[in-house]
């Protein structure tokens, strides 16, 4: 069992940048492959980034390549993801998540994190 809480998010100007936290429990955390997802009011919710359980493969929606980076600390059993050059169309609540393969879904979630970025 893994459970999931996300920090960070909040209200940005168009530009600016927020670093989100989701800290997990556990002592497995270095298994599960790490993910963060987000929701815009009215719409599904899509894939923004993913990460490894070493940290040594990302894969980037292409909406975020270049301006959002997704990094974690094994250590601390903390996924990040740091946004810069935010767009209004940025704007959701941010969720990361946990799976344990690239070919399984994902098994757990955590609350969601609300990112306003205003124009």
């Amino acid at each position: 069992q893994v459970q999931l809480v996300e920090s960070g998010g909040g209200l940005v100007q168009a530009g600016g940048s927020l670093r989100l936290s989701c800290a997990a429990s556990g002592r497995t955390f270095r298994s599960y492959r790490m993910g963060w997802f987000r929701q815009a009011p009215g719409k599904e919710r899509e894939f923004v980034a993913e990460i490894s359980g070493s940290g040594g493969s990302t894969i980037y929606a292409d909406s975020v390549k270049g301006r959002f980076t997704i990094s974690r600390d094994n250590a601390k059993n903390t996924v990040y993801l740091q946004m810069d050059s935010l767009k209004p169309e940025d704007t959701g609540v941010y969720y990361c998540a946990a799976r344990a393969a690239i070919t399984t879904g994902y098994d757990y979630w955590g609350q969601g994190t609300q990112v306003t970025v205003s124009s």
